[in-house]
């Protein structure tokens, strides 16, 4: 059920969000205030739409209560209040769905990366793989990718490769794609036709600001060194590569593109999305079980979904969902028809933690 009071003081606290922005309020406040009323507007017009039809269907229900009314007039407000009953239960439902615990960096940007995991070669193909299926995704949905730093296998695909992903929302339908991918086929170095199992690590982080995590320059160690190249002209001559150690927590982070200035940078932001997703785990860890929910626990050991190319299919071993078109989804074009139903296990969840809190 869905507290009256609670839907009161939003109800309250839209105007009073209306009111100050009519009120010139300097930039910076404005600008506050922009971002609370366009998170709030949504939710304030499902309230609104529910009310009104809460007060419509009393007067169905008080209509029907007249005796005096003939059986014309009495079957059709039998009729409108099922109608109005089955609206109420479809707003009150998508209400509470608005009105759950946002994860902050849901809204964000964030960075995506992709490692080979078991299987050698056969693995770095198969992580080229995915990682191509998040580019595509991305373009399908309007998101620019970056691509950070990229290791290639020897007979092609990635033995890492990282990206920064930019668009609205990009965190909230990545975030449960963290975990072992694997995959199942034949591979092209394979002669005799057995199918071989490999698998990719995927990990999805926020990305994070200099106000969501400030780094010290003396716990950081920034050493320069000879970047790689293919050979012959395109050998980069110069120490433009940057390598980053955070030194509290031991992490290492390379970049190794032509600009040594665009390395640092790039090395830092990939940085500051680690340290914000350890600070993230370490506050999951921290809450009750029954807060977490384990669709979006990102745990980079669990082996999360399959790719079985002879049989064209793809299972996610989260909520036992099997699709029959590999193709479509390795192509990104059917990735969605994945992470939707991650998203509705995971909000049933939140509803039923929210539910159990209440009894």
């Amino acid at each position: 059920m869905l507290a009256q009071e609670k839907l009161d003081h939003l109800l309250d606290r839209f105007a009073e969000i209306e009111a100050r922005m009519s009120s010139n309020p300097d930039p910076t406040t404005y600008v506050r205030l922009s971002r609370d009323y366009a998170e709030l507007e949504p939710v304030v017009g499902m309230i609104r739409e529910l009310r009104q039809v809460e007060g419509d269907l009393a007067g169905a229900e008080e209509l029907l209560a007249d005796p005096g009314i003939d059986k014309e007039m009495h079957e059709l407000a039998e009729a409108e209040r099922e109608e109005l009953v089955e609206r109420v239960e479809v707003l009150t439902q998508d209400l509470q769905v608005a009105l759950l615990p946002k994860d902050a960096a849901d809204a964000g940007s964030a960075i995506l990366e992709v490692r080979a995991g078991t299987g050698g070669d056969e693995a770095a193909l198969f992580a080229g793989d995915l990682f191509r299926m998040y580019q595509r995704y991305a373009e399908t949905r309007g998101w620019k990718v970056e691509v950070l730093s990229a290791s290639e296998g020897e007979v092609g695909g990635y033995k890492e490769a990282i990206a920064s992903v930019e668009g609205n929302g990009v965190f909230a339908r990545l975030k449960f794609e963290s975990g072992v991918h694997r995959v199942q086929r034949v591979p092209v170095t394979e002669s005799g036709g057995r199918i071989h199992t490999s698998a990719a690590t995927v990990a999805v982080l926020p990305e994070a600001q200099e106000v969501d995590i400030h780094i010290r320059s003396e716990d950081i160690r920034i050493d320069t060194m000879r970047a790689s190249g293919a050979g012959g002209q395109h050998v980069n001559t110069t120490d433009s590569a940057v390598r980053i150690t955070h030194l509290p927590s031991g992490i290492v982070v390379t970049s190794a593109e032509k600009s040594q200035h665009q390395n640092r940078a790039k090395a830092m932001t990939v940085l500051r999305a680690r340290l914000l997703d350890r600070e993230r785990e370490k506050a999951a860890s921290e809450r009750s079980e029954a807060r977490r929910g384990q669709v979006g626990s990102g745990d980079r050991s669990e082996r999360i979904r399959t790719y079985n190319f002879p049989q064209g299919r793809v299972t996610d071993h989260r909520i036992d969902l099997t699709l029959y078109k590999l193709d479509q989804v390795i192509s990104g074009e059917a990735l969605d028809e994945v992470i939707d139903p991650l998203i509705t296990e995971h909000q049933a969840q939140l509803l039923a933690a929210d539910a159990a809190e209440l009894q």
